[in-house]
C-alpha cells in the first residue's frame, strides 16, 4: 500500500507540477502578449509622431520650395517687365524717328510743291510782262501812263483800307480809355465822412470818492493798472471823470473797459485789476473778430483765413495820418471793385486785394519792416495767392504790378487817401515817434515792457527784477535816455522811468 501511495503521490506531484508550470507559462504568455501590445502601441505612437514630423518637414520644405519658385517667378517677371519697358521705349523712339522722317518727307514734298508753284508763277509773270511789253510798245505815252496809274490804284487800295482801319481802331481805343478815365474820376468823387481819431479816452465815475480807491494805498492800484495796460491814468480835479492817455488805441480801449468794470464792481485792488484786465482783453478780441467779419461781409470777400479776419478787425484800432485803417481798407476794396467792374476785370480779386492791402499795419508796431513786406508775408502764410501778395507789395511801388487789379488797388488806395480831409500828417508822425521810443526802450537787455505815456513826454520801462539790481536800473534809465536823445526828435523834455518791482505771492488753503 505504501508503494501505491507513493506512486499516487508522485503522480499527484507530477500533475500539480505540470499544472503549476502550465500556469506559469500562461502567465508569461499573457505578460508577453501585454508587453507586445504595449510595444506595439508605443511603436504606433512613435510612428505617428514621426509621420507628423515628416509631414511638417515636408510642408516646410514644400513651402520653402514654393517661396523659391515664387521668388524666381517674380524675378523673371521683373526681368520680363524690364525687357518689355525697354522694348516699348525702343518702339517709341523708332516711332518718333519714323514720324520725324515722315514729317521731313512731307516737308520736302511741300517745299517741292511750293517751288514748282513759284516757278510756274514766275513763268506766268514773265509771260504777262512780255505781253504787256509788246502791248506798251504799240501805245502812246498817255495811254501807258493811264494804265500804270490804274494798276497803282488797284495795288495800294488794299493798303489804304488797312491804314484807315488801324487809324479808326486807334481812335476808338483812345475814346474807350477816355471813357474809363471819366468813370475813374466819377468814382474818385465818392468820399465818406472823415472821423477824427483821438489819443485819449474818458471814464465817468459815480463819485469823486472813487478816485481815491482807484489810486489805492500809496498808489499801488494806479501803479498796477498802468503797468498792466501801458496806459497813463490821469486823475485831476475834473469832477467824476478820469482820463486815459496813450497812443496805442487797442491798449487804451482795453484799459477803458478794465476801468469801467472795476468801477461797476467796486472792488479795486491789484489782483482784481489783473482779473478785469484779462476779461477786457477777451472782450476786445471778440470785438476785433466781429469787426473783421463785418468788413468781409461789407466788401463781399469770402474764404479768408480766420487769422487774416482777426488782423483785418485789428485795423479798427489802427490809424494812418488820422485816417482809420479799417475804414480806409473797406473803402479801397469797394473802389477797386467798382473800377474793376467798369473795366471788365476781376472785381472779386480787386476787392480782396483792396481789403488786405494794408494788413501789415496790424502788426507793424510788433514786427520790424515796412507794412507792405509784412502784409505780403502774412498773406502768403495764410494761403493767399501771389497776385494778392503783389497787390499788397505794389500799392506803394515796392514791386511792379503783375496784373491790372494791382494797378486798381494802388489807384483806389491813392483815391481814398488823397480825398479832402482823409488824413492828417501830425497824428501819424506823433504815433511813429511814440512807437520808436518804445522800440528803443525794448532794445535794452533785461527790459520786460515799455510804454510811452503822457503824450510822449514820459516812457515807463518795466525791467526783470531777478536779473537787474537798483544800480543797473539807474544805468539802464540813463542809457535809454541818451539813446532816445540821439535818435528821436521830440519837443521839450522826455522823462525815462525804470520800474523794478518784485512780487511775492503765496496761497493759504
Amino acid at each position: 500500500m505504501n508503494w501505491l501511495f507513493i506512486v499516487l503521490s508522485g503522480i499527484a506531484g507530477l500533475l500539480v507540477g505540470y499544472l503549476l508550470s502550465r500556469f506559469q507559462i500562461e502567465k508569461k504568455m499573457r505578460k508577453a502578449h501585454q508587453d507586445s501590445e504595449s510595444i506595439k502601441k508605443k511603436a504606433e505612437a512613435e510612428a505617428q509622431v514621426i509621420r507628423k514630423k515628416a509631414i511638417i518637414d515636408a510642408r516646410e520644405e514644400a513651402h520653402k520650395i514654393k517661396e523659391e519658385i515664387e521668388s524666381e517667378r517674380k524675378k523673371r517677371e521683373q526681368e520680363l517687365r524690364s525687357y518689355e519697358e525697354r522694348l516699348l521705349k525702343r518702339e517709341e523712339i523708332i516711332a518718333k524717328r519714323e514720324e520725324n522722317v515722315d514729317k521731313r518727307g512731307a516737308f520736302i514734298e511741300s517745299q517741292k510743291t511750293q517751288i514748282e508753284a513759284q516757278k510756274k508763277k514766275i513763268e506766268q509773270k514773265e509771260k504777262e510782262l512780255q505781253e504787256r511789253f509788246n502791248q506798251l510798245a504799240g501805245m502812246t505815252v498817255e495811254e501807258a501812263r493811264e494804265i500804270v496809274l490804274e494798276e497803282a490804284r488797284n495795288k495800294y487800295e488794299h493798303d489804304l483800307g488797312q491804314l484807315f482801319k488801324r487809324i479808326k481802331d486807334q481812335y476808338e481805343e483812345q475814346m474807350e480809355k477816355e471813357a474809363k478815365r471819366t468813370i475813374a474820376v466819377a468814382v474818385q468823387r465818392y468820399a465818406p465822412e472823415y472821423i477824427n481819431e483821438l489819443t485819449v479816452s474818458t471814464v465817468s465815475l459815480p463819485s469823486d470818492d472813487m478816485k481815491g480807491r482807484i489810486i489805492g494805498r500809496e498808489g499801488r492800484n494806479i501803479r498796477t493798472f498802468e503797468k498792466l495796460t501801458g496806459i497813463d491814468l490821469i486823475i485831476d480835479d475834473t469832477p467824476e471823470v478820469v482820463v486815459l492817455s496813450g497812443f496805442n488805441p487797442i491798449r487804451r480801449e482795453i484799459a477803458r473797459i478794465t476801468l469801467e468794470k472795476l468801477v461797476v464792481d467796486g472792488r479795486i485792488h491789484p489782483a482784481r485789476i489783473e482779473e478785469m484786465y484779462e476779461k477786457a482783453k477777451q472782450e476786445i478780441e471778440k470785438v476785433i473778430k466781429d469787426a473783421g467779419q463785418e468788413a468781409t461781409f461789407l466788401t463781399g470777400v469770402t474764404g479768408l483765413h480766420i487769422e487774416l479776419v482777426k488782423l483785418v478787425g485789428k485795423l479798427k484800432f489802427r490809424t494812418s495820418y488820422g485816417q482809420n485803417v479799417l475804414t480806409h481798407s473797406i473803402e479801397v476794396a469797394q473802389l477797386a471793385g467798382l473800377m474793376a467792374e467798369e473795366l471788365g476785370l476781376d472785381a472779386d480779386k480787386a476787392r480782396r486785394g483792396g481789403l488786405l492791402h494794408d494788413i501789415g499795419k496790424a502788426l507793424d508796431h510788433e514786427i520790424e519792416g515796412a507794412h507792405t513786406e509784412i502784409g505780403a508775408e502774412i498773406a502768403r502764410r495764410y494761403g493767399e495767392s501771389e497776385l494778392i501778395a503783389n497787390m499788397i507789395m505794389s500799392h506803394h511801388g515796392e514791386e511792379e504790378p503783375i496784373c491790372p487789379e494791382s494797378v486798381l488797388v494802388a489807384a483806389a488806395d491813392a483815391l481814398s487817401a488823397a480825398r479832402p480831409g482823409a488824413r492828417r500828417e501830425s497824428l501819424e508822425n506823433y504815433i511813429r515817434r511814440l512807437v520808436k521810443i518804445e522800440r528803443i526802450a525794448m532794445s535794452f537787455k533785461n527790459v520786460e515792457k515799455a510804454y510811452a505815456i503822457q503824450a510822449g513826454r514820459e516812457v515807463r520801462v518795466i525791467v526783470e527784477p531777478e536779473k537787474i539790481d537798483d544800480a543797473e536800473a539807474d544805468k539802464t534809465a540813463y542809457d535809454i535816455a541818451k539813446k532816445i536823445e540821439e535818435e528821436v526828435e521830440y519837443p521839450g523834455v522826455l522823462k525815462v522811468v525804470v520800474i523794478r518791482e518784485r512780487r511775492s505771492i503765496a496761497y493759504a488753503k
